[in-house]
């Protein structure tokens, strides 16, 4: 019998460009992660104020300005540790304050739910998606029936075929996606629906799938 997850997961459809920021709430400990904060950071802070939750972590996808522009006013207000994948701070030469950097495989831990952090470079050097308990949340990685552009700084078709290629072969077909992005008529999907119905995730080899997201 599966345990019932100790976690919720909240979003927000925030900014011109329809981001999904989430709030990560552990259940037991009201300890929280807001996932790529941008846009109207005071919509974050009342939504977690509302669910009387602590923010005391910071979790980035990745590093282009309409996944972080809200950082500098959220860590303004909480005291909270900023996560991302070194690949990613490297790519990103940002200045830092003592952020914790991550390799793929690592784990964070939010009170007691554990949050896996995978690298799934494509969209940019260091993208993560983040696993918790049949819930994958996918940054700019994959979306409902799309994936991320491979044409922006940093980007890389072949690198995004593989990390699509993987998450369909290793994930349970029941994952629930949460994407970055709310570019299709629904919010958010399953992994089984996706290996259906998203164009991006039926290529067998890379030179047809970088062909094809490049043209």
């Amino acid at each position: 019998m599966k345990n019932t997850p100790s976690f919720s997961i909240h979003s927000l459809l925030l900014g011109p460009m329809e981001n999904f920021i989430y709030i990560i709430q552990d259940d037991i400990s009201k300890k929280s992660a807001v996932v790529d904060p941008a846009w109207d950071i005071p919509e974050v802070i009342a939504l977690a104020k509302q669910q009387d939750l602590q923010i005391t972590d910071i979790l980035l996808t990745h590093s282009h300005h309409d996944h972080t522009n809200g950082l500098t006013e959220l860590l303004n207000s909480y005291d909270a540790q900023l996560h991302l994948l070194k690949a990613e701070a490297r790519f990103w030469g940002h200045e830092l304050n003592k952020p914790t950097l991550h390799h793929g495989g690592d784990s964070i831990a939010l009170g007691k739910t554990q949050i896996e952090i995978l690298h799934t470079p494509g969209h940019t050097p260091g993208s993560a998606c983040f696993y918790l308990d049949g819930h994958l949340i996918t940054g700019d990685t994959l979306f409902v029936f799309g994936c991320g552009r491979c044409d922006l700084n940093g980007g890389n078709p072949e690198q995004m075929y593989h990390t699509l290629k993987k998450l369909g072969t290793e994930l349970p077909a029941d994952t629930i996606i949460h994407p970055g992005h709310h570019y299709a008529d629904k919010a958010s999907s399953t992994m089984a629906e996706q290996l259906d119905g998203n164009p991006f995730m039926h290529f067998d080899n890379s030179a047809d799938f970088v062909h094809y997201r490049m043209h």
